[in-house]
């Protein structure tokens, strides 16, 4: 599966495949043209109080993985998990965030998943 990590700030590129903004907030200060978004996940998002309680604290980030992991098997998040499945199965799938350090966000533990999905 080719899943791909970006910020939604970096301009759109053409392997990108299908750009889905995996963030329950949308971005500050950018317009939806901008984004250039094929889809909005915000049921795959972490619950509002794990991202506050969590505040991209790189020392929390296994920990916040472990409480994620746990949102996600809520029937709605894992309903849009497994759309990201169906999305990433079809081909190139690009996860799209705010948030500057990638490697220690949602977005990376969803593509975690996508990843090892059989």
């Amino acid at each position: 599966m080719d899943v791909k990590l970006r910020r939604v700030y970096e301009p759109a590129s053409s392997d990108d495949g299908t750009r889905v903004l995996v963030d329950r907030v949308w971005p500050r200060g950018l317009s939806k043209d901008k984004a250039r978004l094929d889809e909005w996940a915000k049921d795959v998002a972490p619950s509002t109080e794990l991202r506050k309680w969590y505040g991209h604290d790189v020392d929390k980030f296994g920990e916040f993985t472990d409480r994620y992991d746990a949102e996600l098997r809520d029937p709605d998040r894992a309903a849009a998990l497994d759309r990201l499945r169906e999305l990433a199965a079809g081909g190139t799938l690009t996860l799209l965030t705010a948030t500057k350090d990638i490697d220690h966000s949602q977005a990376a533990v969803l593509a975690g998943h996508l990843r090892a999905a059989p």
